[in-house]
């Protein structure tokens, strides 16, 4: 009785093994797609972000779910990262969602407005707050679903070939600076220019341009800024906390096993971790390399500030009275940004101010 017993019980053993290993095996596809940057690969920490999520993304599928990641121009310029990945020229991109105000300002709040939420408040309204969704509403009528997939922390001011002391001392000034930021400091005699990260060296060095922005002292350095402009001012004003992210074609992204879509959620959400505590690791000794070689580091005034920050109320208040998109991200923004930082003032600025003066006081 025993004998036969155990060949039953084997025999139903095969059985579920021969039912279960295709079901497994179509449950994990091998699945091959392109993602474009917007970023050089010079720049290892931006453009690393995105060789950083594939890494995750194949280690969590056995190498199944394959992201060849491509730095820009290999496939599209880097300003076109978003329309080939919403045409399907490829499945994936990892940009910048403001620098796609063009088609609709909607894009730059997802990303980062000037006085908007510094990185730890951005991740709590995407995460928990729902900006997430709001912004995932929106991204569907451009065909992307977006990931947060890396933050710079507040970038820095940018770098200019003499001082900037006034309102005054913007007028006419030729200034590189991304997404909408650029119409803000417009309305203060400003002529913005948008360039990728590439093309700025030159256009400074040649004087196309007087002043230029990218992200902080780490990058900065590296792309050589501080040997054709002296002064270099804080803070970037514009992006207190921008978010990189991943975008992925919705029709590809839907069609891809429910446990693909989570892991690449996931490995977004590791990427966005990794890039922010990269860059908080990298800017500090890069920043005292810049001081010690001749840069010339400068707060701009709250003149200029407080300038910045009217003409910036203003240009919400005629975007929102046009576009309904833009006027319901905004607004949801900005409450979130309130309640943040009735609560920043009260313990973190409380302490970080305290820990900065204390520093100095060896």
């Amino acid at each position: 009785m025993k004998r036969r017993d155990f060949l039953k019980v084997s025999a139903t053993g095969a059985a579920v093994a021969a039912v279960a290993s295709p079901a497994i095996a179509q449950s994990s596809p091998e699945v091959k797609w392109r993602l474009t940057s917007s970023f050089p690969k010079s720049l290892d920490t931006i453009y690393g972000g995105a060789e950083y999520l594939s890494k995750q993304v194949a280690e969590m599928t056995d190498n199944k779910f394959q992201i060849q990641v491509f730095a820009a121009g290999e496939v599209v310029p880097g300003l076109q990262a978003l329309d080939a990945t919403s045409n399907g020229t490829v499945e994936m991109c990892h940009t910048v969602s403001y620098y796609y105000v063009g088609k609709d300002p909607t894009f730059a709040v997802f990303a980062s407005v000037p006085f908007g939420l510094n990185a730890r408040q951005q991740n709590s309204w995407l995460y928990q707050g729902g900006g997430n969704e709001l912004a995932n509403e929106f991204y569907k009528k451009h065909g992307v679903i977006g990931f947060p997939s890396g933050n710079t922390g507040t970038q820095m001011g940018g770098w200019f070939r003499k001082e900037i002391k006034t309102v005054a001392d913007m007028s006419g000034l030729k200034m590189r600076i991304g997404g909408i930021a650029g119409q803000v400091l417009q309305k203060v005699g400003v002529v913005p220019q948008q360039i990728a990260g590439g093309d700025i060296y030159p256009a400074l060095e040649k004087g196309t341009i007087d002043a230029a922005e990218w992200v902080g002292p780490y990058d900065d350095e590296k792309l050589g800024f501080q040997k054709v402009a002296k002064y270099y001012y804080y803070p970037g004003f514009w992006e207190g906390g921008p978010t990189v992210h991943a975008f992925a074609n919705l029709e590809k992204f839907n069609a891809l096993p429910k446990s693909y879509q989570s892991i690449l959620a996931n490995a977004a959400e590791a990427t966005n971790t990794w890039m922010a505590a990269r860059y908080d690791m990298q800017n500090p000794t890069a920043l005292k390399r810049l001081v010690a070689s001749g840069t010339q580091l400068r707060p701009f005034s709250n003149e200029i500030l407080d300038a910045c920050l009217k003409a910036t109320n203003e240009l919400w208040g005629e975007i929102s009275a046009k576009n309904p998109d833009f006027k319901k991200a905004i607004d949801a923004m900005q409450a979130y940004r309130s309640d943040q930082y009735l609560w920043w003032q009260v313990a973190e600025y409380t302490y970080d101010s305290f820990m900065i003066r204390s520093r100095t006081r060896g």
